[in-house]
């Protein structure tokens, strides 16, 4: 009887971390599927950033983002953020095995800067679902979620969800909030040029400012914009069903 039950303690804790897993798993595929059509009322990104304000005491940060639909954003924002972080967004299912080996070899020079090779599918599992950060267990997680929204949403959907809840500054969540923010209209109406440069801020929006760009965010503004015209503008949207 004694020992019954020290076993029973003994695996209690694993019991509960069994149940917690299954629970969260469980959450995550409700959510994949629940999410293919409902719009997305906050991100777990969105949900770290106000936690985060809060225990540092900044009562005054709101995590904000307005949902919009495909047709409600304008061709130039969804074509810059391919151009500036996805090229091959439309034609890979979910992984880029040409950047991952790229920056891998780079990131083999200690001095280089640490380069990354997630694509729009991988971001949106890990803006939506998981947390920021580097670790392994991180990036296990974000590739069993970016297989499954890539199988169950397709790629419109994913764009959609990206642009949605992608942050372009402090408490600026999603491209209709950042539009209305920095250029005081709606997403439908961002023209190429603004497109480019909220997709030039993105690789680090709390370093790089839409609304006080560095000679790098210029830059890399007309790049995309270059990147943007030779992808096809408007016609590779059409061609690849993401319009």
């Amino acid at each position: 009887m004694l020992k019954s039950f020290k076993k029973t303690r003994f695996y209690r804790p694993f019991i509960w971390l069994k149940r917690g897993i299954i629970a969260l798993v469980s959450l995550w595929l409700v959510g994949i599927v629940f999410f293919k059509f409902l719009p997305v009322p906050f991100s777990a990104v969105m949900v770290e950033r106000q936690v985060s304000a809060w225990l540092s005491g900044d009562f005054g940060y709101v995590a904000h983002s307005d949902w919009v639909p495909m047709n409600e954003i304008s061709s130039p924002m969804a074509l810059a953020v391919m151009a500036g972080e996805d090229q091959k967004f439309p034609e890979h299912w979910g992984f880029d095995v040409g950047a991952i080996q790229a920056a891998l070899t780079h990131n083999e020079d200690e001095d280089a800067n640490i380069r990354g090779a997630s694509t729009l599918s991988q971001q949106t599992a890990k803006n939506l679902f998981l947390w920021d950060g580097r670790s392994w267990l991180r990036k296990g997680l974000e590739a069993g979620l970016t297989v499954g929204i890539e199988t169950v949403w397709g790629k419109k959907r994913i764009l959609t969800v990206y642009l949605n809840i992608v942050e372009f500054g402090d408490g600026i969540f999603g491209v209709e909030e950042a539009a209305q923010h920095f250029f005081h209209k709606p997403a439908s109406r961002l023209t190429p040029s603004q497109a480019a440069l909220l997709a030039a801020v993105l690789p680090n929006p709390h370093l790089f400012k839409v609304n006080a760009p560095s000679a790098y965010v210029l830059r890399r503004q007309q790049w995309i914009l270059r990147q943007m015209s030779q992808l096809g503008g408007d016609s590779f949207l059409t061609e690849h069903s993401l319009r």
